[in-house]
């Protein structure tokens, strides 16, 4: 149940918000006259990736990503992580990722880039997590955490949290804390984490280790329930046995508070 959650073409999509904004000349690297600045060159990249032309996009992108332009390196490090447009390769993907947080870990959290940076922290511990097979990146539970937890604290990321908090509840790196993890799940699930929301809800749905809200727990099932997708049966099937056991009260209860939450949300 661990993620690192895609932000589907979001740098592009910025690109469209920015436009040719200051914010986004900001976080560029420097420019030349002599030719595109990185800006630009991730412009051009953007617009031949949305185009189908992932080929032409990696040249643009490249030379984006070399000269600074840190959505450039994002993107590509994307891209590599998941083959597509490129063979897959972890390595070049993970040096993207470091580049990024190397250099932007002081950005200001409440800027546009921040969500591009945090997950470049969350992506970097999931693979410290497991390692690189045939490479010098091995498994590294400390350094996940680190990672996970730079992102959760100071760029207030949801996946970082989820991330951390399956940590606490796994005991991994750290003394199994369940409370400690139940605060962190709550942090992402009031975000809109899905799989924070399920495992919050399951946790207290259930009580024992955390104290037993069973229409709270249930509504955050429904919630994540709500926003899963095929990839997602193990929310499902939580929802399920969770349906299957509560009374009515506690679904009567549970569906008032889905519709608050909802309603708080516009």
């Amino acid at each position: 149940m661990r993620t690192c959650k895609r932000l589907p073409c979001l740098a592009f999509a910025v690109l469209a918000l920015f436009g040719g904004s200051t914010a986004a000349r900001a976080f560029e690297g420097t420019s030349s006259k002599k030719q595109p600045s990185p800006f630009e060159q991730f412009r051009t990249g953007a617009q031949a990736y949305l185009a189908g032309d992932k080929a032409g996009a990696l040249t643009s992108l490249i030379d984006a990503a070399n000269r600074g332009h840190a959505m450039a390196q994002w993107k590509l490090g994307r891209m590599y992580a998941e083959g597509d447009g490129v063979e897959r390769d972890d390595v070049k993907a993970f040096d993207y990722f470091s580049q990024i947080a190397n250099a932007h870990a002081d950005d200001a959290p409440d800027t546009v880039q921040a969500r591009f940076v945090a997950n470049s922290f969350v992506a970097l511990g999931n693979y410290y997590l497991d390692g690189i097979a045939n490479s010098p990146i091995t498994a590294d539970a400390e350094r996940a955490r680190e990672m996970f937890s730079y992102a959760a604290s100071y760029f207030g990321d949801p996946d970082a949290q989820y991330n951390l908090a399956r940590m606490y509840l796994d005991g991994q790196s750290v003394k199994k804390d369940v409370r400690q993890a139940a605060r962190w799940l709550g942090l992402a699930a009031n975000k809109g984490q899905r799989d924070a929301q399920a495992v919050l809800g399951h946790l207290l749905f259930n009580g024992g280790e955390v104290p037993r809200q069973a229409a709270r727990g249930l509504m955050w099932l429904t919630l994540a329930k709500e926003a899963a997708g095929d990839q997602d049966r193990w929310i499902v099937e939580l929802y399920d046995k969770a349906m299957d056991a509560a009374t009515e009260d506690e679904r009567a209860s549970s569906a008032s508070y889905v519709n608050a939450w909802l309603k708080d949300r516009g």
